[in-house]
Formats: structure tokens, sequence, C-alpha cells
């Protein structure tokens, strides 16, 4: 593979991504204070916020991801019902959320829960986020890198180091107005990349427009409903699921999740805020888009089964490998080099190179959100710059926050090396854990929202709510008894007695579908908070 990845591509590569470093540079401006450096000064266009927003949702998983699990053995469309939910939840955001950000001078979220309920909860709060944060973009890294070092030949240590110099780089010249502009650009390429290929390989095929429709279509990829309506784990894509739990998980995700609502924060007023969480519904379409390449894929390799590299080097259709969604939403890597692998042999040289730098851009995006995120609640936890009676200076503030960026940012890096050390010389199953983490964390820290949205809520009961939701959620997943397991400790036939569980041939599964963990989660960590609160008034009376 690294033959097809040609000195044009690395230097188209390469120019991309400084082209993007010397705009992100032209367009951070000053960071005189942290309200510059986190929150743009609050005068980025709304327009820009959501196009950070979609850039951030659609990671390098998304990218990759997406189209190899459609052109899997059983990938069709049916993904595209979370985006219902989605939807649903970004309206939500929009429509309630945004006005009590704006209500005072705040950074984030735990802010917000901090003063409304108690400062304990801030901190509650701040270490879900980073627990969930730090697992979850780390693997969104990795799974981006993996496939980029089959094409590009760069070893995975040096693919990794990469991203997290860009990462951190993009980060500290600018704070969030460079994240926001660079995001837009990756949002750009991505609909670009994803237009070239779908039109390269439908202009490839003798019947055009025509053809790829009736051959996607009578292989089911085009399907985008089945009918059903379960909610067994064996139905994951069922309509309840999309309206009744993934709203939930959005509602945190571009809500309480202060990877996104920062983005939020930047905008001039609540209205333009509104409008930014909103419009970035339009991303749907994008995840879309990476559907039909899918799709397309897959009627290209149908019509060109003799392909050389992806013949040799995948045996995809051979094996009848299939693509799943973890739990947090976002596609399992199974199949996750097709698409690199159809840049680098079937795009000319330049070209490819250009589309690969939207991989790499993507998990850029992935790291450089993270990093602003966890260095604005860092600062936030030790010196609380949300009361207004901070006693050091703007300027101490914005140089402290610049080197929390790069201590998180070597961090993850570290992080991300060592999960990939773990997953492939000690063989230990690190990355369904990191990619259900969502499932563990967002539900409670939704529960501390409400509470604070209520103005209502004990601390103690908010806690036993959130760590009784967290419980429940791992005997629900099996990813922690995976890691028991390979440990040398066994637990399958104690577990197989609960009736959410069943053993066959030896093997474990959950009959419960995890994502209904969200709004589970939700309710026992809100409930647990009035229940808390009205037993503390009771005691007091």
């Amino acid at each position: 593979m690294p033959d097809y990845f040609t000195n044009i591509d690395i230097l188209v590569l390469v120019g991309y991504l400084v082209l993007t470093t010397v705009i992100g540079h032209r367009m951070g401006g000053k960071q005189a204070t942290i309200k510059d450096f986190f929150a743009g000064g609050k005068s980025l266009p709304w327009w820009a916020v959501s196009g950070s927003i979609i850039a951030t949702e659609i990671s390098g998983v998304t990218f990759i991801g997406v189209p190899g699990g459609v052109m899997a053995a059983g990938g069709n469309f049916t993904y595209m019902l979370w985006g219902i939910g989605s939807i649903i939840g970004r309206v939500i955001v929009g429509m309630v959320f945004v006005k009590v950000f704006y209500e005072d001078e705040i950074y984030s979220p735990y802010d917000y829960m901090g003063r409304r309920i108690k400062p304990q909860l801030k901190t509650l709060a701040t270490i879900f986020f980073t627990v969930g944060s730090i697992l979850g973009q780390s693997v969104r890294v990795l799974v981006a890198a993996l496939p980029l070092t089959v094409v590009t030949g760069w070893s995975f240590d040096l693919c990794i180091l990469v991203i997290g110099f860009f990462a951190i780089g993009w980060t500290l010249m600018g704070g969030m107005r460079t994240v926001i502009w660079t995001d837009v650009m990756q949002f750009m390429l991505f609909t670009i990349g994803g237009l070239i290929t779908i039109f390269w390989i439908v202009g490839s095929l003798d019947g055009g427009w025509s053809q790829f429709w009736t051959q996607a279509g009578d292989s089911g990829k085009t399907k985008l409903w089945d009918g059903r309506f379960g909610f067994g784990p064996e139905l994951k894509f069922t309509f309840w699921v999309a309206i009744f739990a993934v709203p939930f998980q959005n509602l945190t995700a571009f809500g309480v999740d202060q990877l996104n609502a920062q983005r939020m924060f930047c905008c001039k007023n609540a209205g333009d805020a509104r409008k930014a969480i909103i419009w970035s519904s339009v991303g749907q379409g994008l995840t879309y888009l990476m559907l039909l390449v899918g799709a397309a894929l897959f009627v290209f390799y149908l019509n060109n089964p003799q392909e050389g590299v992806i013949a040799e080097s995948l045996n995809f259709m051979k094996e009848g490998a299939s693509a799943s969604i973890a739990d947090g939403g976002v596609p399992m890597p199974s199949g996750d080099h097709v698409f690199p692998v159809w840049i680098v042999s079937e795009l000319p040289p330049g070209l490819a190179g250009l589309i690969l730098a939207g991989v790499f851009a993507a998990a850029i995006s992935s790291l450089d959100s993270i990093l602003a995120a966890l260095s604005q609640t860092t600062i936030s936890l030790i010196h609380n710059p949300e009361n207004g009676n901070v006693k050091v200076s703007q300027a101490s503030l914005v140089s402290q926050s610049r080197r929390w960026v790069v201590v998180w940012g070597i961090a993850l890096t570290a992080f991300t090396l060592l999960m990939r050390h773990a997953q492939t010389e000690m063989e230990i199953p690190i990355l369904p854990l990191a990619f259900g983490m969502t499932t563990y964390t967002m539900g409670p820290l939704l529960g501390m929202f409400l509470c604070a949205l209520i103005g209502k809520g004990s601390f103690r009961g908010i806690l036993i709510g959130a760590v009784i939701s967290f419980v429940i959620t791992m005997f629900v997943r099996l990813d922690v008894w995976i890691l028991l397991e390979k440990a040398g400790w066994s637990f399958g036939s104690e577990l197989a007695a609960l009736p959410w569980y069943e053993l066959k041939e030896g093997k474990l599964s959950a009959l419960f579908y995890s994502p209904w963990m969200w709004p589970i989660g939700t309710f026992l960590t809100l409930g647990g908070g009035l229940l808390g609160a009205l037993i503390e008034s009771k005691m007091e009376d």
C-alpha cells in the first residue's frame, strides 16, 4: 500500500496541514483574557460555530468507519435512524439549555451546576466529563490512525505524534478561535472528499447513477428502515431507540459535554448560539453522504472484483466481514481500511493526498477540541474564574491555560499510544470500553444538569444516583468483565445466571441494549438528587 502513496500525496497532505495552520494562526487573534482563549471573545459567527460542531461530530472514525460499515456484509443505511433522536436533542438544547448559558458569565455547564446546587457538583461533573473524554477521544484518534499507517507506510507512532503535534499547536495558537476556524476547514474538506468519491465511482459505471442505485438497492445497502419496532440488542437501530434513547445522549453530547457546549459559549449571544446548535443538524446530511460513499464502494468492488489492492490486502467480501455500531453511536473499526485503501489505489496522486489529509485533519479536530475543553475545565477547577474574584491576572490565566493544553496534549497522545500497546502487544480489549464510555457517563451528567436547571437537588443524592447508574451500566455492558477475564478472573457462569445475560457456546452476551442506560442513568441521577433534597428538607423541618 505505501507504494500507492506517492511523494506528491505526501506534499499535498503536509501542505494542507501547513495551510490550515497558517489560516488558524491568522484567524486566532489576540488572546488577552481567558474569555478570548476559551470563548473566542464571544464574537464568532454562528455559522462558523455550527460548522465546528459538525466537524467535531464527524470524527475520523465516522469518516472512515461509516463507509466500511455500509460496505460490509449486512451493512446498510439504518444508522440514519439515529439522526431522528440527534435532531430532537439539538432542538431541545437550543431552545432550553442555551438560554441559561448566557444568563451569567460562565465558561462551561459545570460552572452552572456548581452555582445552582453546590461547588462539589461542579467537581463531580468535571470528573465524569474528564474520564469519558480521555477514553472516548483517544480511541477516536487511535482508530483514525490505524488505516493511515496502512496506506501511508508511516509507523503508527509517527501518525499519532503528527496528530498530537498539530492538535497542540492549533489549540495554542488561538484557543477556541483557531479550533473553530480550523474545524470549518475540516468540514469543507469532509464534504469535498465525500462528493469526489461519489462522483468518481458513479462516473466509472457504465450505467451511471441508475446502475449505482439499482445495484446498491438490490443488495440492501440503501435500506433505511426494516419496519421493526423491537427493543432487544438484535435490533439496534429501532424506532424506539431513535425516538426515546438517542435524544438523551444528544442532550448530553451537545448541551452538557464541554466538548461541544464550549463552542456555544463562543457565540455573540444566546440567539446565535441557538442557531448554531440547531443548524448543526445539517451534519446529518454529511453522515448520509458518508453512507452513500460506503454504498458506492460496495458497487465499485462488485463491478471490479479483481481490483488488486483491495482483493489482496483485505479479503473483505470473501470473509463476509461485518461492521457494527458501538453503543456510543460510533461505528466500530470493522472494515475501516476500505475507504483509505480505495483512495490511494484508485484516485490520482495529489487528490488522494488531499482526501487523506481530511482523515488526518479529522483526527486532529477530535484531539484539539478536547484539549481546549480539558484545559478550560482544569483552570475552572483551580481558579473558579466564573466567580469574578480570581487572584491572578488574566495574562497569568491565559499562560496557565496554554500550559494545560500542552500537558493534556502530551497525556492524551501518550494514552493513545498506550491503548495501541494494550490492544496489540498485551491483547487487552480496551477499545470496547473506550467506545462505550459514553454509556457510563452521559446519563449521570444529564441528570446532574437537570437538577441544576430545576434549581433543586441534594449533592449526596445526585452522587448516589450517579454511582447506582454507573454500577448498573457495568452489569448491562460486558466491557469490565471482559477486561477482568483477560486478567484471569472469569465471572461468565455467575453473570449468566442474571436475567439480562445469556451464555451460548461458552460466550456471554447481553440481552439488554445498553443505550437505554442514557435515559435510565439520567432519571436515576435526577431522581436521586430530588429525593435527597426532599429527605434533607424534611430532616431540617
